[in-house]
């Protein structure tokens, strides 16, 4: 079940393979998550020292967060992944100029679990491409449409 989308990810980004990672949360994250109050528009996933970590993902507080706890709406947060993931990624990463960014949060078995892509980055001319494409897929469904009535 997914909870929020990074739709823009796919228009800035060719994504060539997909990862599934756990987030390290606190409680009241993981309550503003189910209350539908994240947002992973600008977030993107970085690798520092060997380890991976979300930033600017953001997650707005509940009012009923608890007193004790300061919440930190944009904070760096652990991504949970094998190791032998997270070497090819710092491989393909540093090598090949490829980017980490964050596409699908969402419930696997009561956990929250967020998609990471592997992407370079388009151009202009390829973004302008792909408009191009879907405006002609939309178009051919309306000339479908129309022929069979």
């Amino acid at each position: 079940m997914s909870i929020v989308q990074n739709k823009k990810a796919g228009f800035d980004f060719f994504i060539e393979e997909r990862y599934e990672a756990g987030l390290v949360l606190q409680g009241w994250e993981v309550k503003a998550i189910r209350a539908g109050r994240a947002q992973i528009k600008e977030s993107y996933v970085i690798i520092r020292s060997g380890e991976l970590f979300l930033l600017n993902a953001h997650i707005s507080p509940l009012q009923s967060a608890s007193t004790h706890v300061t919440p930190e709406s944009t904070r760096t947060r652990k991504l949970l992944l094998k190791s032998e993931e997270i070497r090819r990624l710092i491989g393909k990463v540093e090598q090949r100029g490829y980017a980490l960014v964050a596409l699908d949060m969402h419930y696997t078995r009561g956990r929250v679990k967020l998609d990471i892509g592997l992407g370079k980055g388009k151009k202009q001319h390829d973004k302008r491409e792909t408009e191009k494409e879907k405006d002609w897929v939309r178009e051919k469904q309306k000339i479908m449409k129309t022929n069979r009535c």
